[in-house]
């Protein structure tokens, strides 16, 4: 019988070949043209937001402060796109070496009913162990995404089932909390590689 773990990566190892003969789907909404800045006083999150780590720690848009970080929406029944990004933030943090000790990666779910911290920090263990899981109430959650500017939605599948339609751009926050992109994962690796470098070194990382 597959371990929970076993489960999580082969199920990463088929959504990573599908995701690359793959440009968009059902269930992905995309990022808000008004969350997109470049960076600077004027571009920092508007609404204040407060979650809670896998680990058990809160994590804030203050906490946060003094380091840049990639911050990414997503949820733990996602089917291919969200254990295939994580999958690729991944790889980009080997390949980037000690200079993916310069910033944080965030996944914030949408699914606050389903991703408990348990769910959560059982899912993370297939990944890099210096990604954040961060989850909140119903409240919390939608704090976040609005100050993001992202959006997720429930959609109903038959009976009590569910998924979730959710903005999948990963987010780019300078160190002062100012927004400094949105790195697109169809992207070429080469362009998600620099985007990442540029980010620490206008946080002076």
């Amino acid at each position: 019988m597959m371990t929970t773990r076993t489960s999580i990566l082969l199920a990463l190892l088929i959504a990573s070949l599908a995701f690359a003969g793959f440009a968009y789907v059902v269930g992905v909404l995309p990022v808000a043209k008004e969350s997109i800045h470049t960076g600077g006083s004027s571009s920092r999150t508007s609404r204040a937001f407060q979650l809670i780590s896998h680990p058990g720690q809160i994590v804030s848009n203050e906490t946060l402060r003094g380091k840049p970080y990639l911050a990414f929406f997503g949820f733990t029944n996602c089917p291919d796109i969200c254990p295939t990004t994580l999958f690729e933030l991944t790889e980009l943090m080997v390949e980037l070496g000690p200079v993916a000790d310069a910033f944080n990666i965030l996944l914030i779910s949408v699914d606050p009913d389903r991703d408990t911290q348990e769910m959560l920090s059982t899912y993370m263990t297939a990944f890099d162990s210096r990604i954040l899981a961060l989850r909140g109430t119903r409240e919390q959650t939608e704090a976040v995404l609005q100050a993001f500017g992202a959006r997720a939605q429930k959609v109903p599948t038959g009976g009590d089932n569910y998924t979730m339609e959710h903005t999948a751009g990963v987010f780019l926050v300078d160190a002062e909390g100012g927004r400094a992109g949105v790195l697109d994962m169809h992207e070429l690796r080469d362009t998600r590689l620099q985007k990442i470098r540029n980010l620490v070194l206008k946080s002076g990382k």
